[in-house]
């Protein structure tokens, strides 16, 4: 990937973490760590500080600093945000409760699937999906309209499936998910007609970084109205539920999960 995207995504993807907490950008700290025998190192820190730079006019906040070091081992990014929220209206992961409706933003599964197509396992270069692996929107605006709405947010990054397991294991509760209700692109829905198989990238795949939240259903009229003052799609695509089981039911009933986690770590 190109210097500057690199860049742009380290950028957003900690916007999406500030968003999730409905924080607004001050500023980060950037840790950069160059191979010593890394060939064209001047081109690609001057496309680096680029995409840097293009991002902090976009979103507004500044390079507060960090550390450039050489290393023996591979190029590695670490980017830390640094945001501002009102005392005690920060959004939180704890605090779902049972028969609270799910909503997400967006779209789902595009980023996954745009990956697909770069690393060439789906024989199509579709801009789109490819442009959102490389460029994920944080929801800034939406996140700070969702205190006193929500009762527990996070922005999607390792997979629906595995990201709604920790809003439920925080509050002791499962969740049931309709995959009729969950939102696709025209351009995911399409690739998912000739290549039907990564179908589960859409709760699986991760990298969406979209909002996905829990808010009482008596709420639904509200955040439609933020939807439409925020511009972002928002789609209830579930339940919060008593019994602790995680479940996204195909038409027919069938969990499709089958013990599939999302993304993890460790």
């Amino acid at each position: 990937d190109p210097p500057h995207l690199i860049a742009q995504k380290a950028m957003r993807v900690n916007l999406s973490d500030l968003a999730a907490m409905g924080a607004k950008p001050v500023g980060y700290l950037v840790g950069l760590f160059l191979p010593r025998d890394m060939q064209n190192m001047d081109a690609w820190v001057s496309g680096f500080a680029a995409g840097l730079k293009k991002d902090q006019e976009t979103f507004n906040w500044s390079l507060f600093g960090g550390d450039t070091v050489a290393t023996s081992g591979p190029l590695s990014v670490s980017l830390t945000a640094i945001g501002d929220v009102q005392q005690g209206q920060a959004l939180r992961r704890r605090g779902a409760k049972a028969g609270d409706a799910i909503f997400v933003s967006g779209t789902l599964g595009d980023s996954a699937l745009g990956l697909k197509c770069l690393s060439g396992d789906i024989s199509l270069e579709n801009e789109f999906l490819i442009n959102r692996y490389h460029l994920p929107q944080p929801r800034l605006a939406l996140g700070q309209r969702l205190f006193g709405i929500a009762t527990a947010c996070l922005d999607i990054s390792d997979g629906l499936a595995g990201d709604i397991r920790h809003i439920c294991n925080l509050a002791n509760l499962g969740a049931k998910i309709e995959e009729k209700l969950l939102p696709l692109s025209l351009d995911a829905s399409k690739v998912l007609e000739s290549n039907p198989s990564y179908k589960s990238l859409i709760w699986n795949g991760g990298d969406d970084y979209e909002l996905l939240f829990t808010a009482p259903d008596h709420r639904t009229d509200i955040i439609k109205d933020i939807a439409k003052e925020t511009g972002v799609p928002l789609t209830k695509i579930g339940h919060m539920t008593t019994d602790a089981i995680i479940a996204i039911q195909d038409p027919s009933g069938k969990n499709l999960l089958e013990g599939q986690q999302g993304y993890r770590h460790f």
